[in-house]
C-alpha cells in the first residue's frame, strides 16, 4: 500500500462522508421547517411561538450546512480539485446560503407583533421549506453521483485450502 495512491481515495471518502453529514443536517432543517410551517398556519399565539422556536433551530442548522459547504469548497480549492467538483458544489452552497437567509428572515418576522409582519414570516417559512427541499435533493443527488463514480475496491478472497 502506498500512501500517495491512497490519499486521493481517502480524500474522496472524506468528501463523501461530509456530503452525507450535510445531507443529514439539511434533512433535519427540512423537517424542522415542515413542522414550523404546520404550526405557523394554525395562527394562534402558542402555535406561532412554537413555529418561531422551530425556525430558530432551522437557522442554526442552515448556518452549519452553509459554513460546512464553504469549508468543503475551500478545502477542494486548496487541494487543487478539478473545476467540475467545485462547480458541483456551487449550487448547493448558493441554496444553503439562501436557506440560511430565509430562515433568519422568517425568524425575525415571526417575532414581530403586527399581522402583516407575521404573514411575511409565514410566507418566508414556506419559502425556506422549499429551499430546504431543494438543498436536500441536491445533497442526496451529490452523494449518489459520487457513489456511482467512485471505483469499487474489491478485495480478493483467499484461495480455498490455502494455509493461513
Amino acid at each position: 500500500m502506498n500512501a500517495a495512491t491512497d490519499a486521493p481515495h481517502l480524500r474522496a471518502d472524506a468528501h463523501q462522508q461530509t456530503l452525507r453529514h450535510l445531507g443529514a443536517l439539511a434533512h433535519q432543517a427540512r423537517a424542522t421547517l415542515r413542522a414550523a410551517d404546520r404550526f405557523v398556519t394554525q395562527g394562534d399565539a402558542p402555535a406561532v411561538d412554537t413555529a418561531s422556536w422551530l425556525v430558530c433551530t432551522a437557522v442554526e442548522l442552515a448556518q452549519e450546512v452553509a459554513r460546512e459547504l464553504d469549508g468543503l469548497a475551500r478545502g477542494l480549492r486548496e487541494t487543487g480539485a478539478e473545476g467540475q467538483q467545485l462547480q458541483a458544489l456551487a449550487p448547493m452552497r448558493r441554496t444553503a446560503h439562501q436557506l440560511h437567509a430565509a430562515c433568519r428572515a422568517a425568524d425575525l418576522f415571526l417575532e414581530q407583533e403586527t399581522r402583516e409582519d407575521r404573514d411575511a414570516g409565514t410566507w418566508l417559512v414556506a419559502s425556506a421549506r422549499a429551499l430546504a427541499d431543494r438543498l436536500t435533493t441536491a445533497l442526496d443527488d451529490g452523494v449518489s453521483a459520487r457513489a456511482v463514480n467512485e471505483p469499487v475496491k474489491r478485495v480478493a478472497a483467499p484461495a480455498r485450502g490455502a494455509a493461513a
